[in-house]
């Protein structure tokens, strides 16, 4: 099974750095799909205390617990800041959808063995159906 197939299909701890109280940008859509299939998602944000009366967390230093994923839904510029938190955080996965990634924070991960996915959007994987899953990185 790929390592996106298997993040996808099986519960897993998501964090979404971004998240955004307003129902239309990106970050809310990760928030609300990956929470309706079934995953843990941990909104972060500095701005927003609650995300659909779940507990917002200023900064991924801040969560409760380790996410097993880190999803990027800001600016790219932001990304290599995300990499290098989850370096420190020990948290193994950093997914970098298009428009998030940069190249910077790319080397970074592969310098450090921090596995990273990029050009790929988790929103557009989960509406492919589940048998080209297997076609997946």
């Amino acid at each position: 099974m790929s390592l996106i197939a298997d993040l996808l299909s099986l519960p897993h701890k998501f964090a979404v750095v971004g998240v955004s109280q307003d129902t239309t940008k990106y970050g809310y859509e990760l928030f609300e799909v990956l929470s309706k299939n079934g995953h843990e998602v941990l909104p972060v944000n500095p701005k927003y205390h609650q995300i659909d009366n779940q507990p917002c967390y200023p900064s991924l230093s801040e969560l409760p617990y380790t996410p097993d994923v880190v999803i990027s839904a800001i600016s790219s510029n932001s990304a290599i800041h995300i990499a290098k938190a989850c370096f420190d955080l020990k948290i193994p996965v950093f997914w970098m959808p298009p428009g998030t990634e940069s190249l910077e924070a790319y080397q970074f991960c592969q310098a450090n063995y921090l596995t990273v996915i990029h050009e790929i959007c988790p929103l557009f994987v989960l509406k492919l159906p589940r048998d080209h899953w297997q076609e997946l990185p």
